[in-house]
């Protein structure tokens, strides 16, 4: 199938930022840390923040908050942590320190407030950098993920504002094993495009992991072969996602954003440009106004090179915005990558092996 895509009037954007993402994160990398700060600065040389976009500070979630993904357990155990001051939630990935749980219950409060905006109509789309902690689960932490704010959030837009069709596009490097994990037997759109091969984290994310009972078919995964150029994803992600998203009719789409694809990234080993992610924002920014009015929330997820993954969120908030002032074009382009990346011609076709393969096995419980 080929799909098409027109370049829509964007929306009112909210930029969700807490000063508390300026301090430890919720990775062992002290330098990765930094990501926040550096993506606030390049969207203010942008002058996003004067042409539209508009910052927003949350709370941290509540307790109750936390209880719509995490069992009362594991909230615990991640308060006897903080209080003990060291070590790790889990085997040696996701540290723990005295704040830890209020830096968790910042991103998750980032993600609900974001939800809210766009949900009540106040803004059309909202951007968390601090979200998009997909490795989580119902009773432990994972891959730098101490609380899942994707799941919390779904289950509040679905109890607060009674929506029924949210879907999740997550193009992290790594897969979403912990959402797919929560939401395996729910009729909630998952798509996840990540690296998938022997001893690579979390080790989850195969073609026929397709959820069971009334989730069957709506968890949809696309496991990439390494090094994987702009060109061969973006033909994978333009003939699985706006078809199976069509399909669907979303009421909302959440897009997880995790940059850890790019080639630069110390942890992944993909092959993606910030064009490759400047052409997927722009694809999912357009569905998102074709199908559900706009409304469109972006999380920000993995990414270990700060300055890279800077460069990325403010592409990609430029893109969904439209707040970029001519007089910054210039700056824009600076941000970019030398040029797109494209690849051997034997990736191409494992790419259009992977591709017949998600959609024989998926789109025709989508009748597609």
């Amino acid at each position: 199938m080929t799909w098409a895509y027109a370049k829509i009037m964007s929306g009112k954007t909210a930029f969700i930022y807490h000063p508390g993402y300026e301090n430890r994160g919720l990775s062992p990398f002290p330098s990765v840390w930094q990501r926040y700060q550096y993506t606030y600065a390049r969207c203010q040389e942008l002058g996003l923040f004067e042409h539209g976009v508009e910052m927003r500070q949350q709370e941290p979630a509540s307790e109750s908050d936390l209880q719509l993904a995490h069992v009362q357990e594991y909230i615990d155990y991640v308060k006897r942590a903080d209080a003990a001051g060291g070590g790790y939630l889990d085997y040696g990935d996701t540290p723990t320190y005295p704040g830890v749980f209020r830096r968790a219950s910042l991103s998750v409060g980032g993600t609900l407030l974001a939800a809210k905006l766009v949900a009540s109509g106040e803004f059309t789309h909202a951007f968390n950098p601090g979200g998009g902690l997909h490795h989580a689960r119902a009773d432990r932490a994972g891959g730098f993920c101490v609380f899942n704010d994707i799941v919390i959030a779904i289950r509040y837009l679905q109890r607060e504002f009674g929506l029924e069709r949210l879907a999740i596009v997550d193009i992290d490097g790594h897969h979403s094993d912990g959402t797919q994990a929560l939401l395996y037997t729910d009729r909630i759109l998952k798509i996840s495009l990540h690296y998938y091969g022997p001893w690579f984290y979390p080790g989850t994310g195969a073609i026929d992991e397709i959820g069971t009972g009334e989730g069957t078919g709506y968890m949809v995964n696309v496991p990439l072969p390494p090094r994987v150029p702009d060109s061969a994803y973006l033909f994978g992600f333009r003939e699985i996602v706006p078809p199976l998203l069509q399909a669907y009719q979303p009421q909302m789409i959440l897009l997880q954003f995790g940059v850890d694809a790019h080639h630069k990234d110390p942890l992944v080993g993909l092959g993606l440009t910030t064009h490759g992610f400047a052409e997927i924002a722009a694809i999912v920014h357009s569905i998102g106004h074709w199908l559900c009015e706009g409304r469109l929330l972006v999380l920000g997820g993995g990414g270990y090179d700060p300055a890279v993954v800077a460069r990325c969120w403010a592409i990609m908030l430029a893109t969904i915005s439209g707040a970029l002032p001519p007089d910054r074009a210039d700056r824009l382009a600076a941000l970019h990558d030398p040029a797109p990346s494209s690849g051997k011609p034997e990736i191409e076709e494992e790419i259009r092996r992977i591709v017949a393969a998600v959609k024989e096995t998926v789109f025709p419980l989508h009748h597609l």
